[in-house]
């Protein structure tokens, strides 16, 4: 379902300084923006950010920021933040694949992706947030023992992401298709509740990052280095010479 432009979204969230429309001025920048030494966590693609409110919450010892490409959930996210008075949580609006533009070498301790889109095509796969192409970009800002903790309802993507991350040098220490619903660790999203109350299970990995040669790490990042090269910026789109099924991300 195509989601309806808000004209207002954008122009109200510039006047929040919890929001950073273009968050590549703060590499390595945002410890010291946060004004204290508390870990930071990262969540792509929040949605409308119930998750990390309810996170955020649950843990004021730790610094938190909440990624997504459309503002008009963004302004949401924002809204619940302020409503919650969670001042260890901001918000930037890009995409996934300039990460490494936005954060420092071991500046981020762990790493959520919850329900992103599955990209069942076989020629879309590489989108997908836990393909090796996006574990190995995030390599590039997380910290050495770093977990990236990963939720789904789809069947596929989580069996897929059961070789993608071993693939891309991580270690898996938790995986369930069936997460319970009262799990300790465990914080519902919206689209979590909603999945459950028709029956779905509930697929959760919890991976950690372990050491991989750097021959390994720049053969996994090629697509980024071959797009730069063409045109400055990294995009699927320029990888299609060598890689005719690769397309532009959109998430």
């Amino acid at each position: 379902m195509r989601m309806r432009h808000k004209p207002w979204a954008l122009p109200e969230m510039k006047k929040d300084p919890k929001f950073f429309l273009e968050p590549f001025g703060m590499k390595g920048k945002w410890q010291k923006h946060f004004g204290n030494a508390a870990p930071i966590e990262l969540e792509i693609g929040c949605g409308r950010g119930d998750f990390i409110a309810q996170l955020a919450k649950r843990h004021p010892e730790r610094n938190f920021i909440a990624l997504d490409l459309k503002n008009e959930v963004l302004v949401y996210a924002l809204r619940k933040i302020n409503q919650e008075k969670l001042d260890n949580v901001r918000i930037i609006s890009m995409k996934a694949e300039e990460l490494e533009k936005v954060f420092d070498q071991n500046e981020i301790a762990r790493v959520y992706i919850n329900f992103a889109n599955p990209w069942p095509k076989a020629n879309h796969n590489k989108r997908r947030l836990t393909h090796p192409r996006f574990l190995a970009l995030y390599r590039l800002f997380t910290k050495p023992d770093c977990v990236v903790e990963f939720k789904t309802d789809d069947e596929e993507l989580y069996t897929a992401s059961l070789e993608y991350f071993p693939e891309a040098g991580y270690e898996m220490t938790y995986q369930t298709d069936d997460l319970p619903a009262n799990h300790p660790e465990n914080i519902q999203t919206e689209y979590e509740t909603k999945f459950r109350s028709f029956g779905m299970p509930i697929y959760r990995i919890d991976a950690v990052k372990r050491p991989i040669s750097e021959e390994r790490l720049e053969m996994m990042l090629e697509w980024k280095r071959k797009s730069m090269q063409k045109t400055g910026r990294p995009t699927w789109s320029t990888y299609k010479k060598d890689d005719p099924d690769s397309e532009p991300i959109e998430k």
